[in-house]
C-alpha cells in the first residue's frame, strides 16, 4: 500500500499538481478569505469552557446556541436557523440527508465540493448545469423527475462572479423547484450590512448557507430556513448529529460579528472602494469579470500558474496558485483576494507586477 501510495503521490507531483501545507509568511496577505479584516478584531469574548464536550444532541447544546441563531435567522430574514461546524459541514449534512430517492436535485458545475460530496453521500438523481447557464439549467429542470432541488452560490469561490439569483429563482419558481443558494462569499460582503445577496434581491429560497469563517472571520456556519428545516436537520443530518460541538467561543464570537454587521456598514465601503481600485489599476482580458472580493485571473496550465505565484510570493505577495484539479483543466488561475485592511499602495503596486508578469 505505501508503494502504491508513492506512486500516486509521484504522479501528482509531475503533474505540478501536488499540494503541500505552507507556514505564516511576511507577506502582504492576498490571499485568505478575511475580506473584512474581522478575524484580527479583538472581540472582547470571554467564554467559560474550552471546548463544547459532545455532540449538541448529548451534552455540547446551551442557551447561548438558541440566543445566537434566534440573533443569526432575525439577521438573515427567516424563521430559524441551525449552526453547523463548518460550511462544508452544513453542505454535507443538508445535501445527504434533504433530497430523497426519486427526487433530482440540478446543481451549477462550479458549485464547492461541499455540495457535490453531500450529493455523493445522498440517494437523489443529481446532474450538473453548465455555469450561469440559463438555457441549459431549464433543459435539466425539464428532464428532471420527484420534487426538483436547484443548487448555487450567490458568489463562487475560484472566479469570484455572481450568479444571476433573480433569473434563477424565477425559472425555479416556474418549475416549481426548490431553491438553495450558498452565501459563502456573499455574506457579509453584499446586501444591507453584509446579509447576502439573496435579501438585497429579495428571492425566494427553500433554504440558504451562510458561513461564519470567511468575511466575518469566525468559524462555523448556519443553514437558515423555516422551523421544519431546522427540525428536520437536526434528526437527520449526519455531520450535525455525530460530531462535537462549536465551543462556547466560536458562538460568542458570531454573536459579536452578527452585532456589529446590524450597526456599522464602513468595512464593506472600504472593501468595495478596495475592489474598485483594483479594476481600475488591473486591466487584462484574462481576468474574470467580478465585483466580488476574489479577482482571479486564469492563466492556463498548473507550471505555469505556479511559476507565477512563486515571482509573485518572492516580490512580497502572499498570493496561492490555484490549480488542476481544485479547477478545469487549462483554467488554472492566480485568484487575488482583496481586503479592507490592503492600503491602496499595496493594491496599486501588486497590479503593476501582475501587468508585467503578464
Amino acid at each position: 500500500m505505501e508503494q502504491h501510495l508513492h506512486n500516486i503521490l509521484q504522479k501528482r507531483k509531475a503533474n505540478n499538481g501536488f499540494r503541500q501545507l505552507k507556514t505564516e509568511n511576511n507577506c502582504i496577505d492576498f490571499c485568505s478569505n478575511n475580506y473584512l479584516g474581522f478575524s484580527d478584531k479583538d472581540w472582547k469574548i470571554k467564554s467559560r469552557k474550552n471546548g463544547a464536550t459532545g455532540s449538541r444532541l448529548i451534552s455540547g447544546h446551551s442557551a447561548i446556541f438558541d440566543r445566537v441563531e434566534k440573533q443569526v435567522a432575525t439577521f438573515h430574514n427567516t424563521e430559524a436557523a441551525l449552526i453547523f461546524n463548518s460550511g462544508y459541514d452544513a453542505n454535507l449534512g443538508f445535501f445527504s440527508c434533504i433530497p430523497q430517492k426519486g427526487d433530482t436535485v440540478i446543481y451549477d458545475a462550479l458549485c464547492h465540493a461541499s455540495i457535490r460530496d453531500g450529493l455523493r453521500l445522498g440517494v437523489a438523481n443529481k446532474f450538473s448545469f453548465k455555469h450561469n447557464n440559463l438555457v441549459d439549467l431549464e433543459k435539466k429542470i425539464q428532464q428532471a423527475s420527484g420534487t426538483i432541488f436547484v443548487a448555487i452560490e450567490s458568489i463562487y469561490s475560484m472566479d469570484g462572479d455572481a450568479a444571476p439569483l433573480k433569473e434563477i429563482s424565477e425559472i425555479c419558481k416556474e418549475y416549481n423547484a426548490y431553491l438553495i443558494v450558498d452565501e459563502a462569499h456573499a455574506t457579509g460582503v453584499f446586501g444591507k450590512n453584509g446579509v447576502g445577496l439573496y435579501q438585497e434581491l429579495n428571492i425566494t429560497t427553500f433554504a440558504r448557507i451562510h458561513t461564519f469563517s470567511k468575511a466575518l472571520g469566525c468559524h462555523g456556519a448556519a443553514i437558515v430556513g423555516s422551523q421544519n428545516l431546522k427540525d428536520y436537520l437536526i434528526n437527520f443530518a449526519r455531520s450535525f448529529i455525530y460530531t462535537t460541538a462549536m465551543p462556547e467561543h466560536s458562538i460568542l464570537c458570531i454573536q459579536k460579528v452578527v452585532e456589529h454587521l446590524n450597526t456599522s456598514t464602513a468595512e464593506q465601503e472600504i472593501l468595495h472602494q478596495k475592489i474598485a481600485l483594483f479594476q481600475q489599476n488591473f486591466k487584462n482580458e484574462k481576468l474574470i469579470h467580478s465585483k466580488s472580493p476574489i479577482q482571479s485571473i486564469v492563466i492556463g496550465g498548473n507550471k505555469k500558474t505556479k511559476e507565477i505565484a512563486t515571482t509573485l510570493q518572492e516580490a512580497g505577495f502572499d498570493i496561492r496558485p490555484i490549480l488542476h484539479p481544485t479547477v478545469a483543466e487549462g483554467s488554472e488561475r492566480i485568484r487575488v483576494c482583496l481586503h479592507t485592511f490592503n492600503t491602496d499602495k499595496e493594491i496599486i503596486t501588486l497590479c503593476k507586477k501582475l501587468t508585467e508578469l503578464l
